[in-house]
């Protein structure tokens, strides 16, 4: 079995990580390509792989292709490969926006497909990514690519239908995070706390509070109301972010970004 990559960026050096890290393939078995050949040596050096200067090589060469390019380099990249890919071959594409219906017409024969959404936590191992097929992948295929995606975090079974849902909630959302651990981190900053040590303490606390979601299967709301003691502190705070709107500009920010996903 052969893993070929065509795109190594973050995404692909995440999952090739995660594959190499979890001990899931060799580095014998996986090749890639990108647009530079400098990319190609770094991710060479690194990972170990086998690299190649073209897409058709890689096609050729791979049982399962992971186009791994932005969506407006996907119809340039199935041009190049689609005389090589058969009914043997898996195509599993990372890109947003682009349905599976979409990729079947480009490649204008019928191709075994996976969809899939995965996230930039992916790059320390604790990815978030949503999968979806067509008809033609048969069982054994897809648990092995879900086995792939599970090497560097979580990987869920969704209708094709909420792929661009899982771009809002998921795939774009670590970036809304970040910038509330940036903000709550200025405030330390100016409450006297030195930078390091705020940015420590803001995103020890996102991480610890998503585990407690995770982990504990408590509501949210029951959690967040464990914090709020009368009278108290946490309570001030939870006041002015509700009357500031939080809750509707996290709710508007995460349907723009659906409503984009589905306009790509």
């Amino acid at each position: 079995m052969t893993i070929g990559f065509i795109g190594l960026g973050n995404m692909a050096k995440a999952i090739i990580g995660g594959i190499l890290g979890k001990g899931l393939m060799g580095p014998n078995e996986i090749i890639g390509t990108a647009a530079t050949e400098e990319t190609c040596l770094k991710v060479a050096n690194k990972y170990g792989i086998q690299t190649h200067s073209s897409n058709e090589a890689v096609a050729k060469e791979a049982d399962i292709i992971i186009l791994a390019v932005k969506p407006q380099y996907l119809k340039v990249v199935i041009a190049d490969i689609m005389d090589s890919v058969d009914d043997s071959k898996v195509v599993v594409s990372i890109a947003a926006g682009k349905t599976i219906q979409w990729l079947q017409n480009e490649f204008e024969k019928p191709v075994k497909l996976i969809r899939v959404m995965p996230n930039t936590p992916a790059l320390v191992l604790e990815g978030c990514s949503a999968v979806c097929r067509n008809d033609l992948v048969g069982d054994d295929d897809y648990h092995f690519v879900k086995e792939l995606l599970e090497s560097f975090g979580k990987a869920y079974t969704v209708p094709e239908s909420l792929m661009d849902v899982v771009v809002g909630v998921s795939g774009s959302s670590p970036a809304y995070v970040f910038l509330f651990i940036e903000a709550m981190a200025d405030a330390a900053v100016e409450g006297g706390m030195p930078r390091k040590q705020a940015y420590e303490f803001a995103a020890q606390s996102v991480l610890g509070s998503a585990k407690m979601v995770l982990e504990t299967g408590k509501h949210p709301g029951e959690l967040k109301d464990m914090v709020c003691s009368p009278a108290g502190t946490t309570i001030e705070a939870v006041h002015v972010l509700e009357k500031e709107g939080l809750r509707g500009a996290v709710m508007d920010a995460v349907k723009a970004c659906i409503d984009r996903s589905r306009s790509l």
